[in-house]
């Protein structure tokens, strides 16, 4: 059976399987929109291997970060646009 382990979206807990990506937890955790685009349409994974770029979120502070490409981390702090 998978660790699990616990992080933090739009300041809510989550707590997710060891291997889960940033965009698994942020679908975990409930929220529906990732990102907005230049004109404000809401944004969220669409290729889910890093080539599309509509998942980026803001990960302890770096922004643009490819949610579907990054493993989740103890503790970590993951803003997407609510």
């Amino acid at each position: 059976m998978s660790e699990v382990i616990t992080l933090f979206v739009n300041g809510a807990t989550v707590t997710v399987p060891e291997d889960s990506t940033v965009a698994a937890a942020i679908v975990i955790s409930g929220a529906t929109l990732f990102r907005r685009s230049v004109i404000g349409e809401p944004r969220g994974p669409l290729c889910g291997m890093g080539i599309c770029f509509e998942c980026r979120v803001t990960i302890d502070g770096q922004t643009n970060q490819k949610s579907c490409q990054i493993l989740c981390e103890r503790g970590m702090q993951v803003r997407a646009d609510d």
